[in-house]
């Protein structure tokens, strides 16, 4: 359960947000990327592209990839005939 001291916490830093500067977010940022992985939970991209997950953009590349190596076998088969 939240208590209402930790609700207040956050809505400080909610509110302190803004007025920091890009370097500052950025520390921010990897601040609680940190802290994702430690609990090991997956970290959340919020881009132009949507939202993702770590988990993701880790299929996406093994998609990418396993269409790279089909191509790459296809290939060779031409090759060799």
């Amino acid at each position: 359960m939240v208590s209402l001291q930790a609700m207040s916490t956050v809505a400080e830093i909610e509110a302190v947000l803004p007025q920091l500067s890009n370097q500052d977010l950025l520390r921010v940022e990897q601040a609680l990327h940190a802290i994702y992985r430690q609990r090991q939970n997956g970290i959340i991209y919020d881009d132009a592209y949507g939202v993702l997950s770590e988990a993701d953009l880790i299929n996406s590349a093994e998609e990418a990839f396993l269409e790279y190596d089909r191509e790459e076998a296809q290939n060779a088969n031409r090759q060799s005939q």
